[in-house]
């Protein structure tokens, strides 16, 4: 079974409770919409984490979040094939999956496509108070242009991001008191692109801490969904 929720930030809590209740195995897949935070400080904070989470009764999928560095840029991390597509794994935690932007999986039958990665609004405060904050975190021309390349036929089943397209921002849900002039929308803007040139049957994404639905978009934060059935939320 693959179920699929949002951000997570380093509490797995309420997922040890439903993966319990719903009787999950390493054999499930669970999605993670960005900002799993499992690779947040870099050092014992994170190994204390991931030892928690090797007995998850369930294989987290994580998408690249913008509170995170990227496995690629850790040396710790190997690559593997997983459903199709190349992930990102440490040997001592088999069941911790890192998405590469781009790829596509296999998922029940569906073409799946990650694009990870979003701007910190919170970058200065992060740099200042020394913070962990990444240049990573949104997803560089490279990546873009491999994307690109990827749906060169402009058709994809389903596609998972942190972030969602300009078009499509919760503006509801902002934070009071940033100055969105300030904000870096480039990774939007290029989703705008990548919307509306892709036939896609379903988005999801995370990043806005927001449960909600236009159209064939959803925001996930703190539900927990079977993939890819619609009107069928399972309570954490």
């Amino acid at each position: 079974m693959i179920y699929i929720t949002g951000d997570r930030h380093g509490d797995f809590s309420d997922l040890f409770d439903f993966t319990y209740q719903a009787k999950t195995t390493k054999d499930d897949v669970m999605i993670i919409l960005g900002d799993a935070g499992i690779n947040y400080y870099l050092d014992y904070r994170d190994i204390l984490l991931k030892e928690k989470l090797r007995y998850l009764p369930v294989t987290l999928f994580c998408i690249h979040g913008n509170h995170e560095e990227r496995p690629e840029n850790i040396e710790s991390y190997k690559t593997k094939e997983f459903a199709g597509g190349i992930v990102y794994y440490e040997e001592e935690y088999p069941n911790i999956l890192f998405a590469k932007d781009g790829e596509i999986y296999d998922f029940d039958g569906y073409r799946v496509m990650p694009i990870g990665g979003a701007y910190s609004i919170d970058k200065d405060y992060r740099i200042a108070s020394h913070k962990p904050w990444y240049i990573s975190e949104q997803p560089n021309e490279e990546k873009k242009e491999y994307i690109r390349r990827k749906l060169r036929d402009n058709e994809i089943d389903v596609i998972l991001s942190h972030t969602c397209p300009y078009k499509y921002m919760p503006f509801e849900a902002f934070i009071d008191g940033v100055d969105e002039v300030k904000v870096d929308k480039s990774t939007e803007l290029f989703l705008d692109e990548i919307e509306n040139t892709t036939i896609y049957q379903r988005w999801y994404c995370g990043h806005f801490h927001v449960d909600k639905e236009i159209d064939k978009m959803k925001f996930m934060m703190h539900n927990v969904e079977y993939f890819m059935q619609k009107n069928k939320v399972l309570k954490k």
